[in-house]
């Protein structure tokens, strides 16, 4: 049983930022490019999904992730298949899914090795409340000027097909044989589940849904395999946690209650898929504000 705020790990990267705000208050002076949430016992189980929040100020490499029976072939516990969810983006910010045509594996490794791989991404605008699936195997790229928040499988595999110019290493026998080198596939819209629950994205390997929760409510979270939240706007105490816009609580066989403050609350929820869990979030009523009600608890 579980109800903790999550640990904050970071990764600092060529393309990350300074200023993170109002994402997370670390100094980014070292170009903070992720924000890693992990469980706060080092020793618990390990977790099926891996919850981050990304920060570009240049474009990532171009690079795909592998699939779970490519990852076994190569001595890896699973694959990596992820979904954006975007936070923020300047004008003109863009991320790439997919190829425009589909390539022979000799056609892809032959883009790897002259650069033209660049040219065969299929860009699109990024917009912020955009959500992006992405699946293993899927060629893609973040580009400059984005906030994301990241749900995946929990795998640090990537294979780098184009690198802008940093001189890091590329891995051209790996992303071919990871590769499904075509446009990406067609996405599933976000549908309403409930009046304050919206499925985002369903997939074998884990399911999210963004929940947008009404001033002064009560809820409660049944949480019977690991479920992480992010608050994305506004605050609420969960479990006993005050939780405030950056933060992530997980939870894992427990019962959370949800206190929302006098702004409302949404957030982010994942769990392992494939299908949505209807009985996820209860609606407790009305919570009653102090100023009508001494006793209540009053949220920061």
């Amino acid at each position: 049983m579980a109800i903790e705020r999550a640990s904050v790990q970071v990764a600092r990267k060529p393309w990350g930022v300074a200023d993170l705000r109002p994402w997370s208050d670390i100094d980014g002076s070292g170009d903070v490019g992720e924000l890693w949430f992990r469980r706060v016992d080092k020793n618990a189980a390990t977790t099926a999904l891996l919850l981050k929040l990304l920060f570009t100020s240049e474009p990532l490499s171009i690079q795909v992730h592998p699939d779970d029976a490519f990852a076994s072939s190569i001595g890896l516990p699973n694959g990596k298949t992820e979904a954006w969810y975007i936070l923020s983006a300047t004008p003109g910010a863009r991320g790439a899914v997919g190829l425009k045509r589909c390539l022979t594996p000799q056609e892809l490794r032959a883009s790897i090795r002259d650069g033209s791989i660049a040219g065969l991404t299929q860009w699109r605008p990024a917009v912020q409340g955009d959500i992006i699936f992405i699946p293993a195997g899927t060629i893609h790229a973040i580009g400059a000027g984005i906030v994301l928040a990241e749900i995946q499988q929990d795998c640090d595999t990537t294979f780098r097909l184009f690198d802008y110019g940093r001189h890091r290493e590329l891995h051209e026998d790996n992303a071919v044989a990871a590769s499904h080198a075509g446009p990406a596939q067609i996405q599933a819209t976000p549908r309403r589940l409930t009046a304050a629950r919206t499925v985002l994205i369903t997939s074998p390997h884990f399911v999210l849904e963004r929940i947008d929760l009404p001033t002064n409510s009560n809820w409660e979270l049944n949480a019977n395999q690991e479920t992480w939240i992010l608050v994305i706007e506004g605050r609420a105490r969960i479990g006993s946690t005050n939780a405030v816009v950056g933060d992530s609580i997980f939870v894992e066989d427990d019962l959370a209650g949800i206190e929302v403050g006098p702004y409302g609350m949404s957030g982010l929820i994942a769990y392992p898929g494939p299908d949505p869990i209807v009985s996820l979030l209860q609606d407790c009523g009305a919570r009653t504000p102090r100023s009508a009600d001494p006793s209540a608890v009053q949220l920061p």
